[in-house]
C-alpha cells in the first residue's frame, strides 16, 4: 500500500510541473515560439540546433516528452522520437504542489535570456548560474553549482541522469511517521515536488531540516519513555516500601506472639506454684485441725488426770507429785513405735499400729510419721488420661479404678484397661494392678486377673524376671546409635535379686545369671546392628555377648535372640547396648523396633544350687568356605574344676552329671549368591564314648556381601567325661569369613547345675497335623526325643495331647524354640502361652517374630527364648500367626526343636 501511494504521489508531482509548463508557454505551443539553431527538434542530435530568440524560449519545448517508469533510480528510459502531447488532467496547480514556489506572474515580463545559459543575480548580490525555470525558483530551493543542464549534457554526448522521484530522507522520515503513529506536523515530513529542470531532488538545507525534525521527534518519544521509566521506578520504591513495612510488621507480630508465650509459661508457673502453696496450705490446715484434735484430747486427758490425782492426794494425803508426771507420760506416749508404725491415740491405751499402704489405684498425699498415719487419695484416671476408654466412650472415675461405660467383656480382656489395670468382671470396671509388698508376685497381674502375692522365701534356690524394652526418645539426645545407645528397661515385677536403675539392672544378690531377650527391628542404615549385653563392674565394662543385625534396607522386620551367662555380684550392673559402625543410621528416621511381649527375661541361681558358670570366645578369626569347628579360648569360669575345654581346644568337658544351659553366637562375614540361597547351619554335638551325638541343628538365612550372626541355644542333661562341641555348614561356592575377638560377637556361654534340682527335656516339631496356608494361632504338636522326666511332661491324651508342657513341681522354667520353615507372611508370630489349671485364660509369656523371607532364599527361621515361673499344674504350649500370607512347609527333621529347663526354687 506504501508503495502505490509513493507511486500516485510521483505522478501526481510530475503532472503538476508540466502542466504548469504548459500553462506557462501558452497552453504547450513552446516548440512553435523556438528559433535559432538551438532549438532541437524531437529529440534528433544530428541536425543542429536553431538558436531561440526571445523571452518564450524554455530550453524545453524542443525536447521529446519522457516516460519515467516506475524502476530504481538511475535507469533511463528511452527517448520518444516526436513529443507526445500532454494528457490533459484536472490536476492540482503548481501552488498546491509546492507552496514555496512564487507564482509564474511575480517574476518580471522583461525578464529573458539568449542561449541555454542565463546569469541570475540573488537578492543578496550574489549571482550563480541558472537554467530555464530554475531561475524562477527561490534562492533557497536552488542547487548549488551544476556541471551543467541537461542541454549541456546532450550536446556533449553524455548521458543524462533521469531525475529522482523521491528524497531517501522523505522516505524514511513518512515510514517513521507511519509506525510511530505520529503526525506529519510533529514529525516535520513534507513532501515536496521538484521541479527542476535537471533532477528530482530537494536541496540540501531542506534534508538536513528533514533530518533535525526527524531527530527532534525521536528525542520526544525517549522522553515519553523516560518518564515512562521514571514512573515504574516510583512504583517499584513504593511497592519495596510496603514489603518492608509489612516484614516489619509480622516481626513485631512474632515478638509479640514470643511475649505471649513467655507469659504464659509465666503463668503456668505461677499457677503451679498457686497450686502447691493451696495444697500444703490445705495439708497445713488439715494438719493444724488434727494437732488441735489431739490437743484437746491431751488436754482433757490431762485435766482428768490431775482431777483423779487431786481427789488420791485429798483421801489418801499422799505426796504423789512425782507420779503425777510419770502416770500423765505414760497415757500420753505409745513407747518406741517401728519406722513403718505410728502411736495411735484414738485407742486407749495408746500403741503402735502399721502405717497405712495406699492401695492400688490411689496416690499418697502426706508420709506416716511418728503421731499420724499416711494419708492417700484415689487416683482420678478419667483425669489423668482424658482419652484411657477412647475419645468416643464415656470414662467414669472409681474408688482405685475406673469404668469405661459401654465396653464389652470381652473387648476388656484384650487388655483396653491399659498397662498395670485388669478387668474385674464382678465390679465390671477396670482396678489397679495390686502391687506385693512384703512377699513376692505368685502370679502376675493380667489383663483379666490380679496380681497374687506369696509369702518369700528365705532360702530361694531360684528366682525369675521378666521386663519391657523401650527405644529412647529423639528428643532425649542419647538416640544416636552411630555412638551406641542403652536401651530402657521397664521391669514388670519386683524382686529381690536384681532392681531397676537408670535404664540397667542392678544387681542385689550374689549368684549366677542367664539371660533372654527377643528383638526385632526394621532399620534402614547402610551397614549392620550390633545388639550387645554389657555388664558393669568397672568403668569400662565388658560384653558378655553380642550379634549382629544384617541391612536389609528397611524393606521388613528382623529378628534376633540374644542370651548370656554369667556370674554377678551385688552393685553390678547389666545393660542392653545398641550401636552401628557408621554415622548414618538415625534412630528418629530409619529405626523402628517391634513391640514384643516381654522381650526380656533372666532367671537368678544362688550358689547354694552348685551351678558353675563359664564364658568362652573364639581364639582366632578364620576363612573356610565349607564345614567349620571353632576353637575356644577361656575367659571366665566359676569352678575350673567342673568346666574346662578339652585338649585341642574345640570342646567342654564336663566333670560331672548335670544338665546345661548353652548359648553359642558366632558372627561373620559371607560372599556369594548360594549363600543366600541355601543358608547356614550351626551344628552342636554331644561326643559320649567317642562317638558324637548331634543335639541340635540350628538353621540361618544366608547374606551375601554382609555381615550376621549365627547363634545356637538349648538345655540337655550331660555325664560325667562327655564333651559339648560345634560345627558351622555353609554352602559350597560360598566364601565365609569367621570373626573372633574380644567385643562379645562371637562368644559361648554355659551354665551347669546338678541333677538335684534341675533336670531338662527336649522335643521335635511332630510331622502330623503340621499347619499350613492361612494360619491364626494354630497350635504346634510335639515329639518328645528324651527321656520322659517326673518335674516336666508331655500331655499325651485328652485335648491337649502332643501340644501342652505340664510342670508338676513349683520352680523356674527356661525354654529355647527354634522354627525352621517357608511362608509368605509379612510377619510371622511365635507366641508362648502359659496356663494354670484354675483359670481358664491362657496368657503370653513369651513372643518372638519374623519378616519377610529374604530375596532367593529358600528357608528362613525365628527363635524364640524365655524364662518363667512355674508351679504345679502350669502348662505352657507355642501357638503360631501368620499376617498377611500364608505358610507353605514346616521343616520337621532339622532345625525346628524345643529344649526346656526346670530348676527348683
Amino acid at each position: 500500500m506504501r508503495l502505490e501511494m509513493l507511486r500516485w504521489a510521483r505522478c501526481c508531482c510530475w503532472l503538476g510541473v508540466c502542466l504548469s509548463l504548459l500553462g506557462e508557454g501558452g497552453g504547450g505551443s513552446g516548440a512553435a515560439g523556438c528559433r535559432g539553431a538551438l532549438c532541437g527538434g524531437g529529440g534528433d542530435r544530428d541536425p543542429p540546433r536553431q538558436q531561440c530568440l526571445g523571452p518564450r524560449c524554455s530550453g524545453r519545448a524542443s525536447r521529446p516528452s519522457r516516460s519515467f517508469p516506475h524502476t530504481a533510480r538511475g535507469k533511463q528510459a528511452p527517448s520518444a522520437p516526436h513529443a507526445a502531447p500532454l494528457p490533459a488532467f484536472p490536476s492540482r496547480s503548481t501552488a498546491e504542489l509546492s507552496p514555496e514556489l512564487p507564482a509564474p506572474a511575480a517574476r518580471g515580463a522583461g525578464e529573458s535570456c539568449l542561449g541555454g545559459d542565463c546569469a541570475a543575480r540573488a537578492p543578496n548580490g550574489t549571482s550563480r548560474d541558472c537554467k530555464g525555470i530554475e531561475c524562477k525558483l527561490p534562492p533557497r530551493l536552488r542547487h548549488g553549482s551544476r556541471p551543467g543542464s541537461r542541454a549541456q549534457c546532450a550536446q556533449q554526448g553524455e548521458a543524462c541522469p533521469e531525475p529522482a522521484l523521491l528524497r531517501e530522507a522523505e522516505r524514511a522520515a513518512q515510514f517513521l511517521a507511519e509506525d510511530f503513529a505520529y503526525p506529519a506536523s510533529e514529525l516535520g515530513v513534507q513532501l515536496t515536488c521538484d521541479l527542476k529542470p535537471g533532477e528530482n531532488e530537494v536541496p540540501s538545507e531542506d534534508a538536513l531540516i528533514l533530518q533535525l525534525q526527524l531527530a527532534k521527534g525521536q528525542e520526544k518519544f525517549v522522553e515519553m519513555l523516560k518518564s515512562q521509566q521514571k514512573i515504574i521506578v516510583d512504583l517499584q520504591q513504593k511497592l519495596a516500601e510496603q514489603q518492608s513495612t509489612l516484614v516489619s510488621q509480622q516481626r513485631e507480630i512474632l515478638e509479640q506472639q514470643r511475649k505471649m508465650y513467655e507469659q504464659m509459661d509465666l503463668i503456668k508457673v505461677q499457677y503451679g506454684m498457686l497450686f502447691d502453696t493451696v495444697k500444703q496450705m490445705s495439708f497445713q490446715s488439715l494438719h493444724e485441725d488434727i494437732q488441735h484434735y489431739f490437743e484437746a484430747q491431751l488436754q482433757g486427758l490431762q485435766n482428768q488426770v490431775r482431777n483423779h490425782l487431786q481427789k488420791s492426794y485429798s483421801v489418801h494425803k499422799v505426796e504423789v507429785d512425782a507420779k503425777v508426771i510419770d502416770v500423765g507420760e505414760s497415757l500420753l506416749d505409745c513407747g518406741l513405735c517401728k519406722s513403718d508404725e505410728f502411736c495411735n491415740f484414738q485407742k486407749t491405751p495408746s500403741q503402735c499400729e502399721k502405717c497405712t499402704l495406699c492401695p492400688a489405684g490411689f496416690f499418697q498425699i502426706s508420709e506416716c510419721s511418728a503421731n499420724t498415719d499416711r494419708i492417700c487419695q484415689d487416683r482420678d484416671e478419667c483425669i489423668e488420661s482424658p482419652n484411657i476408654c477412647g475419645e468416643r466412650i464415656k470414662c467414669l472415675n472409681t474408688p482405685g479404678g475406673f469404668r469405661c461405660l459401654g465396653i464389652a467383656e470381652k473387648d476388656a480382656a484384650l487388655g483396653l484397661c491399659g498397662e498395670e489395670y485388669f478387668f474385674n468382671k464382678e465390679m465390671q470396671e477396670c482396678q489397679a494392678c495390686s502391687e506385693c509388698e512384703d512377699g513376692i508376685v505368685a502370679f502376675p497381674c493380667s489383663p483379666v486377673t490380679d496380681t497374687v502375692c506369696s509369702a518369700a522365701s528365705e532360702n530361694k534356690l531360684s528366682e525369675s524376671w521378666v521386663a519391657n524394652i523401650i527405644l529412647p526418645s529423639a528428643k532425649s539426645g542419647t538416640s544416636q546409635v552411630y555412638l551406641g545407645l542403652n536401651l530402657k528397661i521397664k521391669g514388670k515385677l519386683h524382686c529381690e535379686f536384681v532392681s531397676v536403675e537408670e535404664n540397667s539392672l542392678v544387681f542385689r544378690q550374689h549368684g549366677l545369671m542367664w539371660t533372654d531377650l527377643n528383638f526385632a527391628v526394621k532399620h534402614n542404615c547402610r551397614n549392620f546392628l550390633q545388639l550387645s549385653l554389657k555388664l558393669n563392674d568397672t568403668e569400662e565394662g565388658c560384653e558378655l555377648s553380642g550379634v549382629r543385625i544384617e541391612q536389609p534396607e528397611g524393606k521388613y522386620f528382623q529378628s534376633t535372640s540374644l542370651s548370656s551367662a554369667a556370674e554377678v555380684e551385688p552393685s553390678q550392673t547389666l545393660s542392653l547396648f545398641l550401636k552401628s559402625p557408621n554415622q548414618f543410621c538415625n534412630q528418629s528416621k530409619d529405626l523402628n523396633i517391634y513391640d514384643l511381649n516381654t522381650p526380656l527375661s533372666l532367671f537368678w541361681l544362688s550358689h547354694d544350687t552348685g551351678a558353675v558358670a563359664m564364658s568362652a570366645q573364639m581364639s582366632t578369626a578364620m576363612h573356610y568356605q565349607t564345614n567349620y569347628r571353632p576353637t575356644f579360648k577361656v575367659i571366665s569360669v566359676s569352678d575350673p574344676y567342673m568346666l574346662s575345654l578339652s585338649h585341642d581346644g574345640r570342646g567342654i568337658k564336663f566333670t560331672e552329671t548335670g544338665v546345661i544351659k548353652f548359648v553359642f553366637h558366632q558372627a561373620l562375614y559371607s560372599m556369594g549368591h548360594t549363600c543366600v540361597r541355601e543358608g547356614f547351619s550351626l551344628v552342636s554335638y554331644i561326643s559320649r564314648n567317642g562317638t558324637n551325638r548331634e543335639l541340635m541343628n540350628m538353621y540361618k538365612t544366608g547374606v551375601n556381601y554382609r555381615d550376621t550372626s549365627i547363634s545356637a541355644s538349648g538345655a540337655t542333661k550331660v555325664n560325667s567325661g562327655d564333651l559339648l562341641s560345634f560345627e558351622i555348614l555353609s554352602p559350597a561356592q560360598c566364601n565365609v569369613r569367621y570373626f573372633g575377638d574380644s567385643s562379645g560377637i562371637s562368644m559361648l556361654s554355659l551354665i551347669w547345675i546338678p541333677s538335684a534340682v534341675s533336670t531338662a527335656i527336649s522335643a521335635t516339631v511332630s510331622v502330623t497335623r503340621l499347619p499350613t496356608g492361612a494360619v491364626r494361632n494354630k497350635l504346634l504338636d510335639f515329639t518328645q526325643v528324651s527321656a520322659s522326666e517326673k518335674q516336666i511332661q508331655l500331655v499325651s491324651s485328652g485335648e491337649l495331647a502332643q501340644k501342652y508342657f505340664r510342670f508338676t513341681e513349683r520352680g523356674v522354667a527356661s525354654i529355647a524354640f527354634n522354627l525352621k520353615l517357608i511362608h509368605s507372611c509379612n510377619v510371622l508370630k511365635v507366641t508362648l502361652n502359659h496356663l494354670i489349671s484354675d483359670q481358664m485364660q491362657p496368657t503370653a509369656i513369651g513372643q518372638q517374630i519374623g519378616g519377610q523371607m529374604p530375596d532367593g532364599s529358600i528357608w528362613t527361621s525365628v527363635s524364640l527364648r524365655s524364662s518363667f515361673e512355674v508351679h504345679n499344674g502350669t502348662l505352657i504350649y507355642i501357638s503360631l500367626d501368620c499376617v498377611r500370607g500364608r505358610i507353605n512347609q514346616i521343616a520337621h527333621e532339622h532345625s525346628t526343636s524345643i529344649s526346656i529347663l526346670w530348676i527348683s526354687s
